[in-house]
């Protein structure tokens, strides 16, 4: 009978342990679940040293007196959930000035105008190469990429630009203005000349 008894003793812890073993594990805090990932794509970064125009230019300028040669730009675009972020960076140009600065739809040329217009996430149905979307409802900075910026005593300067959308097609470049951008009707957009530029990776 004790025999019996330590049998059916033996027997049962040894199913208790059994069963511990196939139950699920709890799940791990540190993996996130799946429904918190984030879909975020490389970011693309793009740096360029402005100089004279050739076929091989990443970088150039328009007017050194405006734009140096030996001064950089830095431009790094992150797209991520449906939002872009696009910074800016400059080291090296006049001190304590103003620039516009837009991404646009075309790589940089021997002239400015080679860039193309302004990339817009929504596009002025209005608008071609000559004359530019300068509507308010199209040209303004939530529906293009602007970077004004304003240098330090050294020249130096940086900008960002968050939007709630991620680009349809992808900006080829990155051109500077001599002035700030404009907002009222009619010249909206517009930022003076096209001093410098540099073509996006």
């Amino acid at each position: 009978m004790y025999r019996s008894a330590g049998l059916l003793v033996v027997t049962t812890i040894a199913t208790a342990l059994l069963v511990a073993g196939c139950a699920d594990p709890k799940p791990d805090a540190s993996t996130p679940e799946s429904s918190a990932s984030t879909a975020v794509k490389p970011a693309t970064a793009t740096k360029g040293t402005f100089g004279p125009y050739s076929s091989s230019a990443r970088a150039v300028t328009y007017d050194p007196a405006v734009v140096p040669p030996g001064a950089t730009a830095d431009v790094t675009i992150t797209e991520s959930d449906g939002a872009t972020v696009v910074t800016l960076a400059t080291q090296g140009l006049l001190p304590d000035r103003v620039y516009g600065a837009h991404l646009h739809t075309k790589p940089c040329g021997e002239t400015g105008k080679a860039a193309g217009p302004h990339y817009q996430h929504e596009h002025d149905p209005a608008a071609k190469a000559s004359p530019p979307s300068v509507d308010p409802s199209y040209a303004n900075p939530r529906n293009e990429v602007w970077l004004d910026l304003t240098t330090d005593a050294q020249g130096a300067g940086t900008s960002r630009s968050t939007q709630e959308w991620t680009f349809t097609a992808k900006p080829q470049s990155l051109v500077i203005h001599a002035k700030k951008t404009e907002t009222a009707a009619g010249k909206a957009g517009t930022a003076g000349d096209r001093v410098a530029c540099l073509t996006i990776s």
